[in-house]
């Protein structure tokens, strides 16, 4: 008896000191949790004010008729969304520009990034101090004053035209022309590749040396090397450039809004620059918001959409080894 008393007090003391263990570890742990909350917090709050709340703001004021000057949005259901899209041919025109812009743009700035980044691809000496130069108009390119410098480029008496007249062509009315306005925006959006090309490096960078001696040795050529190794091994840097070129061109504004202002025949007037005008020059703040959840949806859209065709063009090692 004495011993089984004392095996029984033995366990229950294994229990008590096992429950007091795991009371210890939760106290660290919330205490851990705590810390690290309080180390987050600031991007917490500035994530829920600056984003979450806006965008909330922005979803209520789509179904409503506000002019930013009322103090109360009158509510108008979907009356701002039969507007846009039965009886706003403007509306239509931003969107047949902004698409013509992202079908062009997009493919020529992410090929001539990736040409680039295939000649860079070298350890000869110097061989940083271009890719610094080739890099160097991404770091501004977005900015305000690259898109003056390029308006007065593409001048009627700009730096172009005063070449055109050195061999005895006519001026050309490059950011008058229609069908010459928006090629000027897409030149710009291709001179902008820094960005794409340093991440193409970088996959390059990673591709296995072995695999083009072993093509060598086995007779390939250039082309075979790039279609069978190259473009497969780097097609996850592909994906990533791709998405992020196509959510970034559906989103243009400054470059439209500093070199043509939507002109001429709306022919630039980007689905960006014509929320803009219609909630901060027309003061329809309502129609803007409506707008920009459209666009939220459409890039929504098509990211999906890459990312589903991802897997019949993109190549995982990990995963073919498996």
């Amino acid at each position: 008896m004495a011993g089984r008393a004392e095996s029984t007090a033995v366990a229950a003391g294994r229990r008590g000191a096992q429950i007091l263990a795991r009371r210890t570890r939760r106290r660290n742990d919330r205490r851990h949790n705590l810390a690290g909350y309080m180390f987050i917090a600031p991007w917490l709050i500035g994530f829920f004010v600056f984003t979450v709340a806006p965008m909330a703001a922005s979803l209520y004021l789509a179904f409503t008729d506000y002019d930013i000057l009322s103090t109360v949005p009158r509510w108008v259901g979907l009356a701002n969304f039969q507007q846009m899209f039965l009886r706003d041919p403007r509306y239509w025109k931003s969107v047949q520009a902004t698409f013509y812009y992202v079908m062009i743009a997009v493919p020529m700035r992410l090929a001539f990034a990736l040409l680039v980044a295939m000649l860079l691809n070298t350890y000869r000496r110097g061989v940083s101090v271009y890719r610094a130069i080739y890099y160097a108009p991404s770091v501004v390119g977005g900015s305000v004053a690259v898109a003056v410098m390029w308006r007065q480029i593409f001048g009627t008496e700009g730096m172009l035209n005063a070449l055109t007249r050195l061999v005895g062509m006519a001026p050309i009315t490059w950011l008058g022309d229609p069908r010459t306005a928006i090629w000027t925006l897409i030149a710009l959006a291709v001179w902008q590749f820094g960005s794409p090309m340093l991440i193409f490096l970088t996959g390059l960078r990673q591709i296995p040396s072995e695999l083009y001696e072993a093509a060598s040795i086995d007779g390939a050529g250039g082309a075979d090397k790039f279609f069978k190794i190259t473009l497969p091994m780097l097609s996850p840097v592909i994906l990533f450039n791709l998405v992020m070129q196509v959510i970034s061109g559906f989103m243009v504004f400054t470059q439209a809004f500093i070199v043509t202002g939507g002109a001429p025949l709306d022919t630039t007037l980007f689905y960006a620059l014509y929320l803009y005008r219609r909630g901060f020059a027309n003061f329809q703040m309502g129609y803007a918001s409506a707008m920009a959840w459209v666009l939220l949806l459409v890039v929504a859209f098509f990211t999906a959409l890459v990312f589903k065709s991802s897997s019949y063009w993109v190549f995982y090692e990990a995963k073919e080894e498996v």
